[in-house]
């Protein structure tokens, strides 16, 4: 543990973190894939989800000040077989992101030149990027903190241009989708419902910010703090970046992957080409801050878990730094699998396909969250809470039970067909199977791991 003079996270800075973590540029596309009911559910899940997770979360990241996080909260609260299941779907969410990110990275390239990329050159390219955020983390985030901060201002920049040229093409030439006032009204169209995890998916990562608690000057205060000060911005950047992108591409058009890209030459009419390309770069950057951002959360709690016998060994080793070295290798192996595999995988939306799964694991991951902070509240009501979610018993029942179902929710929205049609199928089916594979690898570690503790005892 570093001492207080030594802390480098200052309040201002936590808050640029949790910017960087949780605002994620490239999922708006996907979410203004709904079209205008998007507001809607925005609405839904800021209040049903966002509010009650961002209150748990500093609740627990407050009470528990471990480097197990999520796999730490679990454990003490249903075991270690349930805490080896979060931590397999919190840690392998992260490789299949990067995976999906180094993918977005060269059609980015494409986009901004204009010339599809050759798989000779692109995957070299995807490999260059994967394995160079390996080796960033593996030095600690304080570390990589100009990075961090760079990246986030770089967020901020690309949602409030996106936001403000939606404004001003709107007042001067219109919308490219309807914006009459029953197509605000939430639509049960089941292509929009798949899209409402990523919704959820937006918000996720707070608890990240917990794992920097050893970094900060006060974490106890800051914390709370960081989360609701930027939970506040970031859905104020996602309802820009999300307005821009509907008064630029129809629905009907916007890609999931380069929707981002493509609303502002749309916005732009084909002029001022170096602004796009300027938006271009600095949306690349911010898909390395991204996994820069998240990796100290996932790999800590993965090494955190492999030290408590709840997933294989090599998840515990660390480099010269005390920073988590199998984990991070792992991440970059699997990655590198992905992309050399995706030239063969049968999909219009390669990015999708790895997106998709990263977000079902992701927020399978959470699930437990909510009965973990009623368990917790149960089994250990004398610990001291620096921070507390206040309200009667049946307050702090709804705020665990409503997020909880539109977690469920949105994870069947997100593997099962709604529509019996080969798009449909074709997108969601590879999601299935995936999360099936899994949920089956994550429980032979359950059994596996676990079953050694039992044997020392």
């Amino acid at each position: 543990m570093m001492s207080v003079k030594n802390k480098k996270f200052k309040l201002f800075e936590a808050v640029l973190a949790a910017v960087c973590i949780v605002l994620v540029a490239e999922a708006a596309a996907p979410a203004a894939a709904i079209g205008n009911s998007q507001y809607f559910w925005w609405i839904l899940i800021v209040i049903g989800f966002f509010m009650p997770y961002g209150l748990v979360t500093a609740e627990l990241g407050t009470t528990y000040e471990s480097e197990g996080g999520m796999f730490d909260w679990t454990n003490r609260a249903f075991g270690e077989k349930w805490g080896s299941r979060v931590a397999w779907l919190y840690w392998v969410n992260y490789p299949l992101w990067i995976g999906s990110l180094a993918v977005l990275f060269t059609g980015i390239i494409e986009q901004l030149t204009g010339n599809a990329l050759p798989t000779m050159i692109y995957i070299p390219i995807q490999l260059v990027f994967i394995w160079l955020v390996v080796f960033v983390c593996s030095s600690p985030v304080s570390d990589n903190k100009l990075l961090l901060n760079i990246s986030a201002v770089f967020k901020v920049i690309i949602m409030v241009s996106l936001g403000a040229l939606g404004i001003y093409v709107a007042a001067t030439k219109g919308f490219a989708n309807d914006f009459s006032a029953e197509t605000f009204l939430p639509s049960l169209d089941p292509a929009g419902l798949s899209f409402i995890s990523v919704i959820i998916f937006n918000f996720m990562g707070f608890e990240v910010v917990s794992s920097f608690a050893s970094q900060m000057e006060n974490p106890k205060k800051q914390i709370p703090k960081a989360i609701i000060i930027g939970g506040v911005l970031i859905t104020g950047f996602y309802l820009l970046a999300s307005f821009g992108m509907g008064v630029a591409v129809p629905k009907e058009e916007l890609s999931s992957s380069g929707g981002l890209i493509d609303s502002f030459i749309l916005l732009l009419d084909g002029n001022a080409k170096w602004f796009v390309v300027l938006i271009g770069l600095m949306f690349m950057f911010t898909l390395a801050g991204n996994l820069i951002s998240w990796a100290s959360g996932v790999n800590f709690t993965a090494k955190y878990a492999a030290d408590n016998n709840a997933l294989p060994k090599i998840f515990g080793t660390v480099n010269k730094k005390g920073m988590p070295k199998g984990a991070n290798i792992l991440n970059g192996v699997i990655a590198t699998v992905l992309v050399v595999a995706a030239p063969f995988i049968p999909s219009e939306d390669i990015f999708w396909s790895f997106f998709g799964l990263n977000v079902v694991a992701l927020l399978l991951s959470y699930i437990m969250l909510f009965p973990t902070f009623l368990k917790l509240r149960k089994i250990d009501g004398d610990i001291e809470r620096p921070f507390k979610v206040s309200g009667s018993n049946l307050k702090i029942k709804i705020i665990a039970i409503v997020p909880l179902i539109l977690l469920a929710a949105s994870v069947g929205f997100s593997v099962i067909p709604l529509e019996n049609t080969p798009e449909e199928i074709g997108v969601k089916i590879p999601v299935l199977i995936g999360t099936i594979v899994t949920l089956i690898i994550g429980e032979i570690f359950a059994h596996t791991c676990t079953k050694r503790n039992h044997l020392k005892k």
